[in-house]
Parts: C-alpha cells; sequence; structure tokens
C-alpha cells in the first residue's frame, strides 16, 4: 500500500490521512491509497465514521501536475469519489490550506465538509482554460446554488472559510486542532445519527433556478462576454447548464467529455454553439469565436507559461489540478 496515505481508528471513528508533500496532490498512488482505505474503513464492523484529512500545510490542492499529457491510470478521481459515496458510514473532509480543483472535488463528494478557519476554497481550473473534470460543475451548485456556483467557476477564485459556510459548502469551521476537532464532529454524526445527504442527491438549491433560465443566461452573459474568445467559459457555462436541465449522472458525463484545454472541449462548445446559432440571448451579447482562442498556442505551451508565472509568484499550489 502507498506511504502517501494511511489509516488509523481512534474509538471507532477512521481516519485516513493523505502525506504527499508539498500540496498532498492526488497523483496515482495517492487515489489507489485512498480507494483502498475508504474500502477498509466503510467494511469494518468497528468503525462508525470516515475522517479524510492531510498533513502539512494543506488539504489537497489539485492533481499532480507531472501526470498532465500522459495516458490516465486507474483509479481516476471520479472513481475515488464514487467510493466515497456509496459508503455507507459518513465520511467527513477535514480541509486546512487550499483545497482547490481535485482537492476540492473529493471533499464535495463526502457526506460533511468541516475546514479551519483560514482555509480558502476553489475551483481554479477556468485559469489554465479548463473546466472541473472530477463532478466540480455538477456537485457545487447543488450546495450552493447556481449563482455562486457559476461565480466561483468562472472567476477560478478561491472563497474563504467563513463565505464558505454561509454559502453552505462547508458545514462547520473548526477551531485548534482540526483532526480532533474532525473526530469530535463525526462521533457527533454518529450520536445523532444524522442523515448521510450527499451533495449529488441534493435539489434544494437548484429549484428556483430551474423555473428562471432567463436569471441564468443573464448571470452567464457578462462572464461570457470577458472571456473574449476563450472557450473554457463556454464550456463551463454548458456544464453549468446541465446541472439545472440534466440528472446528475448525465451532467457528470456531459462534464468528463468537455473538460479539455481551451479551444477543444467539443461536445459542450458543439452545444454552445448550437444554441448561438439559433439566436440565444445568452450568445447574442458576444458571439465569441473559440478560434481566438488558438492564437495564444498549443495548450502545453500556454499551461507551462501559467505554471511558470505562479512558480515566480510562489502561487504554484494554488493552479494544480
Amino acid at each position: 500500500m502507498s506511504e502517501l496515505v494511511s489509516m488509523r481508528v481512534e474509538g471507532g471513528i477512521a481516519v485516513i490521512a493523505i502525506d504527499n508533500p508539498p500540496v498532498n496532490a492526488l497523483k496515482y498512488e495517492v487515489r489507489l491509497g485512498l480507494l483502498e482505505f475508504i474500502s477498509r474503513g466503510s467494511s469494518d464492523s468497528a468503525v462508525a465514521a470516515v475522517v479524510l484529512t492531510c498533513a502539512g500545510r494543506t488539504f489537497v490542492a489539485g492533481a499532480d501536475i507531472t501526470e498532465f499529457g500522459k495516458p490516465p491510470r486507474e483509479p481516476m478521481l471520479a472513481a475515488v469519489i464514487e467510493a466515497i459515496e456509496a459508503s455507507p458510514k459518513p465520511v467527513i473532509a477535514a480541509m486546512h490550506g487550499t483545497p482547490l480543483g481535485g482537492g476540492l472535488e473529493l471533499a464535495l463528494g463526502c457526506h460533511f465538509r468541516i475546514a479551519a478557519p483560514d482555509s480558502r476554497l476553489g475551483l481554479p481550473e477556468i485559469k489554465l482554460g479548463i473546466i472541473p473534470g472530477a463532478g466540480g460543475t455538477q456537485r457545487l451548485p447543488r450546495l450552493v446554488g447556481i449563482d455562486k456556483a457559476m461565480a466561483m467557476i468562472l472567476s477560478g477564485d478561491p472563497i474563504p472559510a467563513r463565505e464558505a459556510v454561509a454559502a453552505g459548502l462547508i458545514d462547520e469551521i473548526v477551531e485548534g486542532d482540526l483532526v480532533a476537532g474532525a473526530v469530535a464532529f463525526a462521533r457527533h454524526v454518529v450520536a445523532e445519527k444524522r442523515a448521510l445527504v450527499l451533495a449529488r442527491d441534493r435539489e434544494d438549491r437548484l429549484a428556483s433556478a430551474r423555473g428562471d433560465h432567463e436569471k441564468f443566461d443573464t448571470a452567464a452573459a457578462d462572464r461570457i462576454r470577458r472571456a473574449r474568445g476563450q472557450s473554457a467559459p463556454l464550456a463551463a457555462v454548458e456544464a453549468l447548464r446541465a446541472a439545472l436541465t440534466l440528472p446528475i449522472a448525465e451532467g457528470l458525463r456531459l462534464e468528463r467529455g468537455g473538460r479539455s484545454i481551451d479551444g477543444d472541449a467539443p461536445y459542450l462548445l458543439r452545444r454552445a454553439r448550437a444554441r448561438e446559432g439559433t439566436g440565444h440571448r445568452l450568445y447574442q451579447t458576444d458571439r465569441c469565436d473559440a478560434r481566438r482562442s488558438d492564437r495564444r498556442g498549443h495548450h502545453g505551451r500556454r499551461y507551462r507559461h501559467v505554471l511558470r508565472q505562479c512558480r515566480h509568484s510562489g502561487d504554484a499550489r494554488r493552479y494544480q489540478r
């Protein structure tokens, strides 16, 4: 088993810890270890709940950038999240630092989310010309509503923990020792027999938006106008639209099919172009041309350029996914 992931049991609460410095990136060995320990904790009769946490300075801050451009290795993050969602026992994500990208998507698959007060949470993929690919566009709106999800996904900017609590993204802020607080939280969940409602099954935050698609289009129009021909924002809007109009299983498949580098998100862009061709109000505001984004060069060069900028600013960890 990977030494990057470990599990211990404290009085009936399994604590799964990721220790992959510097930012606990979700490399293959981490995903494999998570899948194994989630399965073990879920099936162990001595375990009543599972806490998912990270060592070091931050909760998972994204994927391992060394895997970019290489053939994917199973299990992928989506499979890890599905295993969490299939657990009959409560799984609590205990976050600190900067849970970003795949790290936040991992937490979105848990039954509960708690965080240290100085945490900052976000989905920064749009800054790299891609969209979230492990359920972020489908689960986040079901927790925080479509307006807040659109703002987070299309800006790529993280939000502080207290704002995340107010939005419904996290359940509680824990002062002091995060792991001890998470174990105590888990014990309360078990003792109170709290309902295990997954983000994917929440529909209440989307009810009003489903009855007012005009409001969705209006909210998206300004962000598309500011995109200046980039295709990732168009793909993100279509993925968010799927959260309103499709069952989540279909929305997740659509999201995965549209998570290409800017300028090459075929299916989602075809959907957007079809709407544009019919004179849909959203696309009348700015008839974006994805071909303009191609003039920025090959996606690999663009990614490396952004990463270099982040490294120079000491903030590369924020843009790993």
